[in-house]
């Protein structure tokens, strides 16, 4: 793999699994299209996601810290015979509400490589997925403005925003997009569907990695230079926290409808595209 080509797969790792406009998806794209499916190995998709989770914690690092420090007391309450009987604050709620999200997951899982797998051979699927994305964020944005913050979170939002994240297995649907669209469905204020939405995708996308590095070790894949993964997991990493503030300003400016224009204006060409492939 080249320098130059390490580069651009960070760009795009780093913008599109912030960006609700689906990493997975454009990836796809770039490697249909491109021929470059050889290059992005497994090891290299995971330290592509290594440089995008140390995104999420620089940014949300006051967040992450906080909510470590809570998980930390609730161990202590646990062996006290106390973790029931101790009021939740807004940190603890939080850290029960996002594990219900990724319970969501779990059912999920034995299921992702058949879904991958139809949704990038089948490049027509792809776009109705890209179209899916771009109606739920039309929606989202359009929707009234809550104003639950993460105290006010309920098991029942937390499990909405759970579905939305599964429903995201799918390539061409945004992780992102449709979990911050999940979160603005259930009330939540912009802020925090936000920040619940990213720092939810740090254990997805820890997972996500682990999974990837345990299928790369059994194919005994051939790692080459390690240069190209340096500059990768950098650019990954360094794009990832320019995408996560744009993200949240321009959810706080209720400018959502512009990735919706977007996704929905690459559906209709992935689509048209290939009606045409097949007709020509």
């Amino acid at each position: 793999m080249s320098i130059f080509d390490a580069i651009i797969q960070g760009i795009i790792q780093g913008l599109t699994e912030f960006l609700p406009v689906s990493s997975s998806g454009h990836l796809a794209l770039y490697q249909n299209y491109f021929g470059k499916s050889e290059s992005s190995g497994l090891f290299f998709s995971a330290i592509l996601h290594l440089g995008t989770l140390l995104a999420t914690f620089i940014a949300f690092r006051k967040d992450v810290i906080a909510l470590i420090k809570e998980a930390g007391s609730m161990c202590a309450d646990l062996f006290k015979g106390k973790l029931f009987k101790t009021k939740m604050n807004p940190e603890r709620r939080m850290i029960v509400m996002l594990i219900i999200s990724c319970l969501v997951l779990v059912p999920c899982i034995p299921l992702k490589d058949t879904i991958e797998m139809v949704s990038t051979t089948y490049m027509i699927a792809l776009g109705c997925l890209f179209l899916y994305t771009s109606l739920i964020l039309f929606l989202s944005d359009k929707c009234v403005k809550g104003t639950k913050t993460a105290g006010d979170i309920t098991w029942k939002n937390a499990l909405a925003v759970g579905i939305f994240q599964a429903i995201a297995l799918f390539p061409g649907v945004s992780r992102s997009g449709s979990t911050i669209s999940g979160g603005l469905f259930s009330g939540f204020t912009r802020d925090t569907a936000v920040k619940y939405s990213f720092i939810l995708g740090m254990p997805t996308i820890l997972a996500g990695c682990l999974l990837e590095l345990k299928d790369a070790i059994s194919e005994s894949e051939q790692f080459g230079s390690v240069l190209p993964y340096i500059v990768g997991f950098i650019v990954a990493a360094v794009v990832g926290i320019c995408a996560i503030k744009m993200v949240s300003w321009i959810v706080k400016s209720n400018k959502f409808t512009i990735f919706s224009i977007y996704t929905l204006i690459l559906g209709i060409t992935v689509i048209g595209y290939e009606v045409y492939q097949k007709i020509a």
